[in-house]
C-alpha cells in the first residue's frame, strides 16, 4: 500500500488527464450527463492527484493514496462499462443498479479520503513553501490556506449532499406510506362494494 502511487501513478495521471475528454462527450452529446457537476468532479480528481500528491512526495508514501484510488478506480469501472454499455445500446440490471446506487456510499467516503490525504499534505505544504508565492504590494498567497479552506468547502458539499439525500429518502419513505394506505384503501372499498 506505501509504494501504490509509484506502481500506479503514471498511469492514474494518465487515465485522469484523459478523462477530461469527458467534457467534450458531454458537450458534442455523446454522454448524457450534466455538465458542471462532472466538471467539478473532474476538477477535485485533478487537484488532489496533480497539486496535492504528485507534488509532495512524503504523501505519496501514504496509506490514504492507496485507499483514494481504489475508491476512484471502483466508482470509474462501475460508470464507465454502463456508460459504454448505454451508448451501444446494451442494458444490465445488476450494472444498472450498481452505477445508480454504487456512488451512494462510495462518494463520501472519497471526499473523506480525499479531505485527509489534503490534511496530510499540509504539514509538507507549510514547511516547503510549495505553491505559496509573494505578489506585488506586499501581498502573498500561503497555499496551506488555501488547502484548509478546500477542505472546508469538501465537507460544506459532504454536508450539504447528506442533507439531500436524507430529504430525499424521507420523501420516497412518506410516498411509499402515503401509497400504501391509499392502496390498502382502495382494496377495502373495491372488496366491499356489491358486484
Amino acid at each position: 500500500m506505501v509504494d501504490t502511487f509509484y506502481a500506479i501513478g503514471l498511469v492514474m495521471r494518465l487515465c485522469q488527464s484523459i478523462s477530461l475528454l469527458e467534457l467534450l462527450h458531454i458537450c458534442v452529446g455523446i454522454e448524457p450527463n450534466h455538465l458542471f457537476p462532472r466538471f467539478l468532479q473532474l476538477t477535485e480528481r485533478i487537484i488532489i492527484l496533480f497539486v496535492v500528491i504528485t507534488s509532495q512526495e512524503e504523501v505519496q508514501e501514504k496509506y490514504v493514496v492507496c485507499v483514494l484510488f481504489i475508491f476512484w478506480n471502483l466508482l470509474d469501472m462501475v460508470r464507465y462499462t454502463y456508460s459504454m454499455l448505454s451508448v451501444i445500446g446494451i442494458s444490465y440490471a445488476i450494472l444498472t443498479w450498481f452505477s445508480q446506487t454504487l456512488w451512494m456510499p462510495i462518494y463520501p467516503l472519497c471526499v473523506l479520503a480525499e479531505a485527509f490525504a489534503i490534511y496530510q499534505s499540509l504539514p509538507y505544504f507549510e514547511s516547503f513553501g510549495t505553491y505559496s508565492t509573494k505578489l506585488p504590494f506586499d501581498l502573498s498567497i500561503y497555499f496551506p490556506y488555501v488547502l484548509k479552506i478546500y477542505i472546508m468547502m469538501l465537507f460544506i458539499g459532504k454536508w450539504l449532499f447528506c442533507f439531500v439525500f436524507a430529504f430525499f429518502l424521507c420523501f420516497l419513505l412518506c410516498a411509499a406510506i402515503y401509497f400504501n394506505r391509499k392502496v390498502c384503501e382502495h382494496g377495502r372499498n373495491r372488496g366491499g362494494s356489491p358486484e
